[in-house]
This record gives structure tokens, sequence and C-alpha cells, in this order.
């Protein structure tokens, strides 16, 4: 399912000085000591039974039920699944494009071509193009590679970067940095960078065994289902599957118990995004020790929405999301944290939220009989095919709109 971010607001040429205050304040509004608790409770146990959600909470269900919808009819939550990827024999890579002028377009269109792009957005800073996200077939990581080499010969990429990671993980935001009395937020920049410069740990001696399991089309529906809203329903997947409820609520356990459900996610903007900043920063770190340490520091932060561990580095690149007004005190951060000797260097990536595109996992080209299909030629032809349309094509500006409360990327 193919979905760019959706502009629930007025375009900037026609709001109102009042609407677009108003638009700022909502958020701070609804982050109260109830809602905290009532997201803090669906992070631990999973957002799908309000009913236990209201217990651990120790809330009425009537006010959880009322709060939990006002908070997703506004657009300011959204709950999904991290689904684990390898179980399912995919591997998930970022890249980052830079196009050849005037074909910004056809770059993009091209990154989406394999259908297994998971996100892709414009971006500038240390690449001035594209970041995309894709989830490819384990067994078609380097053919994946050779379309991107493909892409350069045929002079749609100037260049490119591409990363491997591992398990990405989704904080939620530390509401211990908020004070709902005052509705402000402290950003403790001295403390995490003493954090970060203390910080150590033994290089892991053991992972959590993340190889494929059995599983068929529909269990890929069902995940695919959860990553567009976690809260869907057994009833709704029994009809989808054209199942029976037991059956439905049968298979839905199983994904759990056998892993395929990585993480639920609880995607909450805790700042107004007409004046904050989104983006995507590269920590290359000393050594492994740093890296390791810094994972429970980062997992802490009240600006970092994601971070994932780039396969063969001492790397992790980090999803943050921060007040404009704190950029400043962010650049001198990681500038600090490579003249202590935490990191070698770092990359800084600013998403641009107003072009976010994002879709599923590729459950369509999964087979229960053959498995995952990834057709190299095919998608090459289609770039040939695609290639004389493309150069007669105009690209056209469009009116631009505040950007929807959430920035899912």
């Amino acid at each position: 399912m193919d979905r760019k971010s959706p502009f629930l607001l007025a375009s900037l040429s026609t709001i109102t000085a009042d609407e677009f205050f108003d638009s700022i304040h909502r958020i701070v509004s609804l982050l109260d000591q109830e809602n905290i608790a009532i997201l803090r409770t669906m992070k631990q146990h999973g957002p799908r039974n309000l009913l236990g959600i209201a217990r651990k909470a120790k809330l009425p269900y009537t006010t959880v039920y009322n709060r939990v919808t006002k908070l997703e009819g506004q657009g300011v939550l959204k709950t999904w699944i991290q689904p684990n990827c390898p179980k399912i024999g995919l591997s998930r890579a970022v890249v980052l494009a830079t196009p050849h002028p005037g074909k910004d377009i056809f770059t993009r269109e091209a990154l989406k071509i394999p259908g297994f792009w998971l996100r892709v957005a414009r971006c500038i800073g240390d690449c001035n193009g594209y970041y995309s996200l894709h989830g490819i077939p384990t067994a078609s990581r380097q053919e994946f590679e050779l379309y991107l080499d493909q892409l350069l010969e045929r002079g749609l990429l100037k260049n490119y970067r591409i990363f491997w990671i591992g398990d990405t993980k989704f904080p939620l935001t530390n509401f211990d940095y908020y004070k709902p009395k005052d509705r402000t937020w402290k950003f403790d920049w001295k403390g995490w960078l003493d954090s970060f410069v203390t910080s150590r740990a033994k290089p892991e001696s053991s992972k959590q065994s993340s190889q494929p399991v059995s599983f068929d089309k529909k269990d890929l529906i069902i995940l695919k289902e959860l990553v567009k809203n976690a809260r869907t329903t057994l009833a709704d997947l029994s009809k989808l599957l054209s199942l029976t409820l037991p059956a439905a609520k049968y298979r839905f356990d199983r994904l759990v118990e056998r892993g395929l459900i990585q993480e639920w996610v609880i995607d909450l903007l805790p700042y107004a995004p007409q004046v904050s900043e989104l983006s995507e920063v590269r920590f290359d770190f000393k050594n492994e020790s740093f890296m390791r340490g810094a994972e429970s520091i980062l997992d802490s932060l009240p600006i970092v929405q994601s971070y994932s561990p780039i396969t063969g580095l001492n790397s992790i690149t980090t999803r943050l999301y921060l007040p404009r007004n704190e950029v400043s005190n962010l650049h001198t951060f990681l500038s600090l944290l490579v003249s202590k000797g935490v990191l070698t260097s770092y990359s800084y990536l600013v998403i641009d939220p107003m072009t976010i595109q994002a879709q599923t996992f590729a459950y369509k080209d999964y087979n229960d009989d053959s498995g995952w299909n990834y057709a190299s030629r095919e998608y090459l032809k289609t770039i040939d095919n695609l290639m004389p349309k493309w150069n007669k094509t105009e690209i056209e500006l469009s009116p631009q709109a505040l950007p929807s409360l959430s920035l899912k990327l």
C-alpha cells in the first residue's frame, strides 16, 4: 500500500496565524499525566487490549478508551508493529541516493521500482537527494546492490551509499524530561554528553536468534495489517482472511509466540511538527564498547524516535526529532562527542516530512511454494522502458501543506 504522508492541515498560503499556533499547542495540551500513563502502559504491554491497559494503568476503562480514541482521532497517536524481518527472510537496507540535477523525481521512482521499498523521503545534508529504507529478500541482497549499480550506469544516480542495518528499536518518548503542569521539556545536553563519555559495554557474547521460521502468506497478511495499524481487530483479520474468529486468534497468537512481532511501536510526536526538525544521524563510534554502551542512552533520550546498528560497522543510524530551537545544541553535542573521542565522525541528514512516502513490506511478492520473488531483470526492463517517458516529463510544483502530526518513517 503506497501512502503519501497525509496533509491534515490547511495550506501555508491560507492558514491564519491563530490556526497555526493552535496546531502547535495541540500536542502539548494533550500530554497530561493520564495520557502519559496510558502511553507508557501501551508500550510495555501492547496497544491492543484497552481493558487490560486500563487495569494496569489503574484508570477507568472509559477514560482509557475515550483518551486513546481522541489521540488517534486528532492524528497525534498511531500504533503499529515492527515485524521481525530476518525471521520472514528479509534484510533491511538504508540507501542514500544523490540524483543528477534535474532527475530528482526519476531517482525517487527508480528506488521504488523493486517493490521492496518501505520508506522514501527527500533529504539534505551529507546527502542531497533521497533517504530510502528497503526490506530486501535476504537471498537477493547482492542483486539489489547490482540494481543500484545499474542505476548509476544508466545515469539516474550521481552516487549512492547503502548500509545494511540490524534490528531497529523504537523507544517511547521519555517523559521523565517533561513537566506536565508547566508543559515544558528539559533537554539535558550536558548530562547526555557525560553519559556517552563514561558509558562502556562489553561486546555481546550471544544474541537472540533471528533465523527464519515457518510462516505462510496469511501470516504475512496479518503482519502487514498490523504494520498499518497495531490495533486492527481480530474480527477484521478474520474477515480479510476468510477465517473463523478462533482461527484468526490462533494465527495471531502463533505470530507472537514465534517472535514475528519484534516490537509494538507507539508513534507519538511530542513536539509540534511546524516548529520541529526531523533528522537522521549516523553515529560512528570509536569502538564497539562505546557503541554498545550508547544503545541504552539512546533508548532514554526524548529526542530519539528510533535507532538501528549498521551491520559490519561500529555505527548506529538514529532518527531524531526535536524542536528547531534545539538544533544548534544538537550540532554542538555531536561535535563534542567527536572531540572527546566517543565518535570518530558522524553524518547528519535533515528529512523533509512533506515528501515522506511509505508502504508496508512487499507481502504480494511472496509465494507459499517458491518463497520471495525478486525479479532483477524485470526491474531493469521497467527502468529502460520508462526512461524515454521520464526524459519528456516536466516536473510540476505542487502547493505545500503543513505536515501530518505523525511522521512515520
